[in-house]
């Protein structure tokens, strides 16, 4: 016990830059006999929390969506990765083909030949990272075929495990010269992490495949084309009152033509065509030849999944500029006067979400399953850009959008940072053009994030408000921990003291795929059969299952709660529930004892405590043991007259107390 709070107590020195103190004798910490004071007005309600505040950022990084929220077990269904075989192991007689497609936009299909020669002739696929699959449950396979001549042909699917034994097998029979659909359940007889999915000929004579896609049945809500239920449901247990997507720097592409276009989106899922994914290529250490985006998540799946989640959809736009960090070639850029297409992409999705079923969009959406408004109210345009670069192009996006939908708030940018030049620049403009919200991004250090609690303090009351729409503790080793979780929970009590500034706010990445990530810290990791919440999680869901609707005043000295003596601390009013919400995080290697000298509240009362809390700054949960660090919640009881918190060193603990 001694040695992993002499472990935190001296990492976390460091974080503060304190090591002077790390000379001193190393003790336990005990209670401290010295008590703060805290002053709380319960009569002096104060801003309203937006009920959208705390939401999640979604982008197909780190496998993201394919691999990962994207139910599809198949990697490259349709052969059109620019080598056609990727993800799949051909053997025997088998060649990629276009003429005659069934899809236009997905041209690309497999010939396979088998004369009984002593090497059959089939495919393996790989999967993401291999193929999950739990026993007993049901996966539907589907696929389209035609035969050379009439002559039937039949096809042998299995599933294997690492060692190559087989754990299920179907037999289809293929006939007929036309492009048909077939399916088959497969419902294999053991799980495996990294199963491999192949198909074999028993017959001989020639056979075309397209668009071959496995999926589980249990996905969630048990949807056709849907999403993997773990992560969904780790989600939902966010309750996130806004949810941002398709991405951040993917919304961009390197270059226009690898932009994300919604357009593409939507529609039929096998002529879907797909894109590169700018994670493919960005970091060449990390770089994954493999990594496509099938548009199988699409605009429409991402709508359901924000009524799902009983979320806010912020979709992201390009603004006709390429990533300004990749692509330094102006003529890559859409030119000013030809930006008429990329802002009726913005009128026409507010059409497809918003629009009657009797609309040319609307009617699209209303064939793919919902003819009811999905009644999206944001929308942002550009991410990352700065520069007059994009203000003469944002302008234009906003003057029609505030003509034929002055319904819709509108997100504008700051820039790639917290500060600095670019961020100086576009505040002010963002103010002129009066942008709804301006969205913030900031990957900072534990130190930044412990010394700018205080940072929306003084934002001007009467112009945009804030979204903090990428933000992450980002350490030295840039891994989560539940270092990283304190820091941003001392700071998020910025926010919400604000909450007449910011009135959203998602971490950024969502989720990361252990055997294939680009980029970390994230929010949410998981492998093929499990989901890990990290202490980042668990913070996040603390703040949004506990946000109140009324910011109240709480104080120590006659000022809000920025890191005196290690503390940082909000309150708010919960008016629905009629309960009083206090937020405190103690960063410090001490006890803290806390008198809350309440005004407005007299007599007992009961709630509950969640305490986060750790002795090691560096622990944090993984596939093998995901539940290392989790919020505590318990009751407690307390007297409106004397009520002393007992801060445990290295905490974040939310009271909730009935009124």
């Amino acid at each position: 016990m001694r040695k992993s709070i002499r472990k935190a107590t001296s990492l976390f020195l460091l974080v503060m830059g304190a090591a002077g103190l790390l000379a001193q004798k190393t003790v336990l910490p005990v209670p401290g006999t010295e008590v703060y004071q805290f002053a709380l007005d319960v009569n002096k309600v104060g801003a309203e929390i937006s009920p959208d505040m705390y939401g999640v950022f979604f982008e197909d990084i780190n496998f993201g969506a394919d691999g990962g929220l994207y139910g599809e077990l198949i990697k490259n269904r349709s052969f059109e990765f620019e080598h056609p075989f990727t993800g799949w192991t051909p053997y025997g007689n088998v060649t990629i083909q276009t003429k005659n497609p069934i899809f236009d936009r997905n041209p690309h299909y497999a010939r396979l030949s088998y004369q009984k020669e002593l090497t059959f002739t089939g495919l393996d696929n790989e999967g993401f990272r291999g193929i999950g699959v739990e026993e007993g449950e049901k996966y539907d396979l589907t696929f389209y075929a035609r035969t050379v001549t009439n002559d039937p042909i039949t096809l042998r699917f299995h599933l294997v495990n690492e060692a190559n034994d087989l754990f299920e097998e179907k037999k289809v029979e293929v006939k007929g010269k036309n492009w048909t659909k077939y399916s088959v359940t497969l419902t294999p007889n053991r799980s495996a992490l990294k199963a491999t999915f192949r198909l074999v000929m028993e017959t001989k004579g020639t056979v075309d495949l397209e668009h071959i896609s496995l999926f589980p049945q249990k996905t969630y809500n048990n949807r056709k084309n849907g999403l993997r239920a773990d992560l969904v449901q780790a989600l939902k247990d966010l309750k996130p009152g806004v949810f941002r997507f398709p991405g951040g720097c993917i919304v961009e592409g390197n270059d226009l033509g690898t932009r994300y276009q919604w357009k593409h989106s939507i529609g039929a899922v096998e002529n879907r065509p797909i894109n590169i994914n700018r994670w493919n290529y960005t970091f060449h250490y990390k770089k994954f030849n493999d990594y496509y985006q099938s548009y199988g998540l699409g605009f429409y799946e991402y709508f359901l999944l924000c009524e799902d989640l009983d979320a806010e959809p912020l979709p992201v736009l390009s603004c006709g500029l390429a990533c300004q960090y990749e692509n330094h070639d102006p003529n890559e850029n859409c030119p000013v006067d030809k930006l008429q297409p990329f802002i009726d992409d913005a009128l026409d999705l507010i059409e497809f979400a918003n629009g009657p079923a009797t609309s040319k969009w609307g009617k699209i959406r209303a064939e793919m399953g919902h003819p009811e408004p999905f009644n999206m109210k944001y929308l942002a345009i550009g991410n990352e850009q700065w520069g007059e670069l994009y203000i003469e192009r944002l302008e234009p996006f906003v003057k029609q959008l505030r003509e034929k939908h002055p319904e819709i708030l509108i997100v504008g940018g700051s820039g790639p940072g917290s500060e600095g030049e670019a961020f100086d620049h576009l505040w002010p403009e963002m103010k002129r053009l009066e942008v709804d919200l301006v969205d913030e991004h900031f990957y900072r250090t534990p130190e930044w994030f412990l010394g700018s609690a205080a940072r929306y303090d003084s934002y001007d009351r009467n112009g945009p408000k804030v979204f903090a729409g990428e933000y992450a503790c980002h350490p030295n080793n840039r891994e989560n921990s539940f270092l990283t979780a304190l820091c941003e929970a001392a700071f998020m009590t910025g926010m919400e003291r604000n909450a007449d500034v910011v009135t959203l706010a998602t971490y950024a990445p969502l989720f990361a795929h252990v055997d294939a990530w680009q980029w970390r810290p994230d929010l949410i990791w998981f492998d093929n059969h499990s989901v890990v919440r990290t202490p980042n999680y668990y913070v996040q869901q603390m703040y949004a299952t506990n946000p109140g609707t009324h910011v109240l005043s709480l104080t120590m000295d006659n000022q809000p709660l920025t890191g005196q003596k290690d503390l940082y601390a909000t309150a708010a009013l919960d008016k629905k529930t009629n309960e009083l919400i206090v937020k405190v995080a103690n960063t410090g290697m001490a006890h803290r004892r806390v008198k809350m000298n309440i005004n407005g509240l007299t007599g007992k009362h009961r709630g509950t405590l969640s305490l986060l809390h750790s002795t090691e700054m560096e622990a944090k949960n993984t596939i093998a043991d995901p539940d290392q660090i989790v919020p505590v919640k318990s009751d407690v009881e307390i007297d409106a007259a004397d009520w002393q918190l007992r801060l445990k060193p290295f905490s974040f603990s939310v009271y909730r107390i009935k009124l």
